[in-house]
């Protein structure tokens, strides 16, 4: 049996008895969209694009002395390409296969002139695909039609461009998010969303599956792992959607599955958050099972609570934590080795009073300590020259403080620039400055 076949084998195994995890002992506690920044809470993800900060940079702001950053054998340095609203790529929808695959390879092409190692791709942006996929429609992002075949297989394509010039391909999925509008009728007519309308949940005019429901964690993660069957991916990446981001005034409409299936847990807010847990635990099994050797990461918002909240937590005053609003533990995964790697997105500049870059880089290098999970951390290069931003991110030389400042700590194993197109454009050289202080050599991808 070929490896292929022994694969889609063993997810059609998977798919008809999905793994039991055990429940959670935790008690209660990036589309055009709004930025989860600090002190104000977005509509949606961060790993999108976002306005201002908002905050000067306080005088005196502490950090570590910064020293010259010796060259790594092993280290992460990695984009994201987004597809969602065709955010980096393709650049509209309805380019032809030809036109598509060039600016697909122009991407790769300019990850290895920065001397750059892993491309993260967007391979399901919202309940849909960029793989000829058995259980999902194809992206509306490739052709403008959702469900219509481009005639051509990106993600396939991707991966094996990205292998030929040395870049590890990592296939980047959104778990629950359905579509950036809240009309089921807009989306293909084999949509699982249309022939399962028990499974979606509207909330801020947006259409999302419903976490707290076994059949939809079951189909979401099957769904996911026919790419990892099909394709020698290198891992599988999530952002930061797990339940939506809060919005004022609004309740995410879960109250049925909650007395169905909530009666063991202390609280609604822990019974979500074992939702969520049981997600990353049975993903993690499915793609050892499916393809080992390929890992799991996960990209989250950077705050995982305040200390003014819980102890444990970062020096800051954010407006989301994920713990609360998103139901994600993301401590928890780390600390547990539930994932193989983490990448929060600490999209604030060095000084940030609501949530000093130095200060996270910190925290999470503490959390990693000692366990086997890798940290990694995620880098607002998209900020860098944008109009509107705080002086701090008008300075070309802010992204290479970052990374001066983070090879201070050890746990910190490299880092992963949001996004693509910015790393193409690149307005005020913040990027080149990064690759002429810190890449001047090549680097592998850590294992």
């Amino acid at each position: 049996m070929s490896r292929r076949a022994f694969a889609l084998a063993a997810l059609s195994t998977l798919a008809s008895a999905p793994r039991a995890a055990a429940r959670s002992t935790v008690g209660p506690g990036p589309d055009s969209v709004p930025d989860p920044a600090p002190g104000a809470a977005p509509a949606v993800s961060a790993m999108d694009p976002a306005p201002a900060e908002g905050a000067a940079v306080p005088a005196g702001s502490a950090a570590p002395a910064p020293y010259p950053v010796p060259r790594a054998s092993a280290q992460m340095r990695g984009v994201w390409i987004a597809t969602v609203v065709n955010r980096d790529w393709p650049s509209r929808p309805g380019r032809t296969a030809s036109e598509q695959r060039k600016e697909l390879i122009a991407h790769l092409d300019r990850a290895v002139r920065d001397r750059l190692n892993t491309v993260i791709l967007q391979v399901r942006p919202t309940a849909d695909a960029l793989w000829p996929s058995p259980y999902e429609p194809w992206s509306e992002y490739l052709t403008g039609t959702q469900g219509r075949d481009p005639g051509w297989d990106p993600l396939g394509t991707a991966v094996e461009e990205a292998h030929a010039r040395g870049l590890e391909l990592h296939a980047w999925c959104n778990p629950y998010r359905i579509a950036n509008h809240a009309d089921p009728a807009r989306l293909a007519a084999s949509h699982p969303a249309r022939k399962h309308p028990d499974w979606v949940v509207r909330h801020g005019g947006r259409l999302y599956y419903n976490p707290g429901l076994p059949a939809v964690r079951a189909f979401v993660r099957q769904a996911m792992l026919d790419a990892v069957a099909r394709y020698p991916v290198d891992a599988v990446h999530f952002d930061d959607y797990f339940y939506p981001y809060p919005i004022a005034g609004q309740t995410f409409d879960d109250d049925e599955a909650y007395d169905r299936y909530g009666g063991a847990f202390s609280s609604r807010a822990a019974w979500r958050r074992d939702n969520i847990d049981k997600l990353v635990r049975e993903m993690a099994a499915g793609i050892k099972e499916v393809r080992p050797g390929t890992r799991f990461g996960i990209s989250p918002f950077g705050v995982w609570r305040n200390a003014s909240t819980d102890t444990r937590g970062s020096d800051t005053r954010a407006g989301v934590q994920t713990y609360d609003d998103l139901y994600a533990d993301t401590r928890r995964w780390v600390r547990e080795h539930w994932i193989d790697y983490i990448v929060p997105q600490l999209y604030w500049h060095i000084g940030y009073s609501a949530a000093d870059y130095a200060r996270l880089v910190a925290w999470w290098a503490q959390v990693a300590q000692g366990t086997k999970t890798h940290l990694y951390v995620g880098e607002a290069l998209y900020r860098a020259g944008a109009a509107g931003q705080p002086a701090a991110w008008q300075d070309p030389a802010e992204l290479s403080r970052h990374l001066t400042l983070a090879a201070a700590y050890p746990q910190v194993r490299g880092h992963v620039f949001f996004a693509a197109k910015d790393l193409a454009a690149d307005p005020i050289g913040a990027m080149a400055r990064v690759v002429a202080d810190h890449y001047r050599g090549p680097a592998t991808p850590p294992r």
